[in-house]
């Protein structure tokens, strides 16, 4: 019996080897070895298409030098600087917003380097920058004008840059929008303003687009003494104020301005076009739009009510008298 039992145990051996031998040569045969080589990004891995030269925006030349600073007048305040590389330094001309100086960090540097900057009316500038011992342009000013794809071999959508405070609103439409209130000087409203020392403050109009409001403001001084203005403000206050009782205010900041002006002539009438997010005004509530004078006391202030906001004019289309 054991006998048996032992010759049944090395039958069982050597088939289940068997059995294993013939899986491994059989794995070996279906499953093929497989290199790979790295990629060297030459082709993207066919996944991407070439951009073609009309969509390049093509960069200014601008020269610098270690000696010498390059300064590069925008036509709107400038939000953001870009550097390509450490041998540049450029930052804003002090008390400017749209005034860029440039220079080089170290002498005679060989590579070739670029500059980038974005402007608050939504502008993309894009510069090349070289290293010269003499630079030919010193100062620079950056003309400001509509592109147009075709013609200067840039996209059309060149100028489409967002700021986060104007929401889904393009700058540059925010501009043209200005502009075409202040050229066509329609009067939607007669019957707000102040009058006041020889000094009229008041407003012509509210328009409205995409969730903007525009407020068109005139300023007409009758003396003949100018009037220097020191600030404007908008706030939401409350209608009555009982004594002892702390004012509660709430500061519209003003996004954008056209024409903001400093200075009224005497026998000089000036108008001025704001930007502000839009807002509603609860019933107990109203608008103060104050304008103050600076050095002197000849301060403006009227009131809005919520009924006159809600009014605002739709803008649908832009034209100009």
């Amino acid at each position: 019996m054991k006998k048996h039992f032992v010759m049944f145990a090395i039958s069982l051996v050597l088939a289940v080897s068997g059995f294993t031998a013939n899986a491994q040569e059989v794995s070996n045969d279906t499953v093929p070895t497989v290199q790979t080589s790295p990629s060297n990004g030459d082709y993207y891995q066919g996944y991407t298409r070439p951009l073609t030269f009309n969509r390049m925006i093509p960069p200014y030349a601008l020269e610098v030098t270690f000696n010498k600073t390059v300064h590069v007048i925008f036509p709107s305040a400038i939000r953001y600087v870009d550097l390509g590389s450490a041998d540049l330094l450029a930052a804003k001309a002090d008390g400017t917003e749209n005034v860029l100086r440039v220079k080089a960090a170290l002498r005679d540097f060989s590579r070739e380097s670029n500059l980038s900057v974005i402007t608050e009316d939504g502008s993309y500038y894009s510069f090349n920058v070289k290293y010269v011992d003499e630079p030919m342009k010193l100062s620079v000013e950056m003309t400001d004008f509509l592109h147009d794809g075709e013609a200067t071999n840039r996209p059309n959508n060149a100028l489409q840059i967002y700021m986060q405070e104007l929401g889904q609103e393009s700058p540059l439409l925010v501009r043209l929008i200005m502009q075409s209130i202040y050229k066509n000087n329609d009067r939607e409203i007669k019957h707000i303003g102040c009058k006041r020392f020889g000094i009229q403050h008041t407003l012509k109009g509210i328009y409205t687009h995409n969730g903007l409001l525009y407020f068109h403001l005139q300023l007409k001084n009758s003396s003949n003494v100018p009037f220097n203005v020191d600030f404007i403000t908008f706030k939401i206050v409350d209608k009555q104020v009982a004594k002892r009782t702390a004012i509660q205010e709430q500061v519209i900041w003003p996004l954008r301005a056209y024409n903001n002006l400093m200075l009224v002539n005497g026998k000089h009438t000036e108008r001025m076009i704001f930007v502000l997010p839009k807002f509603t005004i609860p019933d107990d509530k109203m608008l103060v739009v104050e304008l103050n004078e600076q050095n002197g006391g000849r301060h403006q202030r009227f009131t809005v009510d919520n009924a006159d906001l809600v009014r605002a004019k739709a803008i649908n289309e832009l034209k100009a008298k």
